[in-house]
């Protein structure tokens, strides 16, 4: 039983960094170095948590861009 709730635990961490990957990807960022989109990353979370203002904005542009998909 415990290695059925691992396996299920790799598969949704797997499901979770895949779906992470495809954000890049989206934001046209798939071929910036590692070190770049990492320090932007961190920039950003940095930002958001020192700004509500920053954060509402940059939600905005994330919903507006998965809107424009649809």
């Amino acid at each position: 039983m415990q290695k059925v709730t691992a396996s299920e635990a790799r598969k949704k961490d797997a499901r979770e960094k895949i779906e992470l990957g495809g954000l890049i990807v989206k934001a046209g960022l798939r071929y910036e170095k590692r070190a770049l989109l990492l320090g932007l990353l961190i920039d950003a979370g940095a930002r958001i948590k020192a700004d509500n203002a920053e954060r509402t904005r940059l939600s905005e542009l994330g919903a507006k861009a998965f809107a424009d998909d649809a």
